[in-house]
């Protein structure tokens, strides 16, 4: 059966390596392995996984099935001072990944966001990983495309997205 709780500060280094077992899996042929090591240090180290974990809007989703954490999702309420949630990140484990658990936690994020008087989930999504099929199905639209630039000429080239809520 599978839950959800809030991740604690206690839980960045579960939130670390889950991101470490998944991102080399998901941007194998997106990016390099220089910029994937990069990536991973600059949003999965631990330091900045605290800050985020304990800033006032932020929340990490861990999804479990029995005492196995299979995945995560990082939210921001009030996204720019809007009425919009914003979904940071959405990762399963490989082997977990195709058994309703990014649903699930899509679901819960819903509910948060409605709960917070948000009216629209909004999302960046690299535009060659096909995760960005799943948000489709889960009822995302594509808004946009965008590129940013980071440090050492790496590219993040991805899709927004934006899911309206009833």
């Amino acid at each position: 059966m599978i839950s959800i709780r809030k991740a604690t500060i206690q839980d960045a280094l579960l939130i670390r390596d889950i991101a470490y077992k998944t991102w080399p899996e998901t941007y194998k042929n997106i990016v390099s392995k220089s910029q994937l090591d990069y990536m991973l240090e600059l949003f999965y180290n631990q330091k900045v996984l605290i800050e985020t974990i304990s800033k006032k809007n932020n929340s990490f989703l861990l999804a479990f099935d029995d005492n196995k954490c299979l995945g995560f999702a990082a939210i921001e309420h009030f996204y720019l001072g809007k009425e919009i949630t914003r979904l940071n990140k959405l990762y399963i484990l490989p082997e977990s990944q195709g058994k309703g658990i990014g649903k699930f936690l899509i679901e819960e994020i819903m509910f948060l966001a409605k709960a917070k008087k948000s009216n629209t989930i909004h999302l960046n999504v690299n535009r060659f990983n096909k995760a960005h099929f799943f948000y489709t199905k889960m009822g995302f639209i594509i808004t946009s495309e965008v590129n940013i630039e980071l440090d050492f000429g790496y590219l993040m080239e991805d899709y927004i997205m934006e899911k309206v809520l009833d």
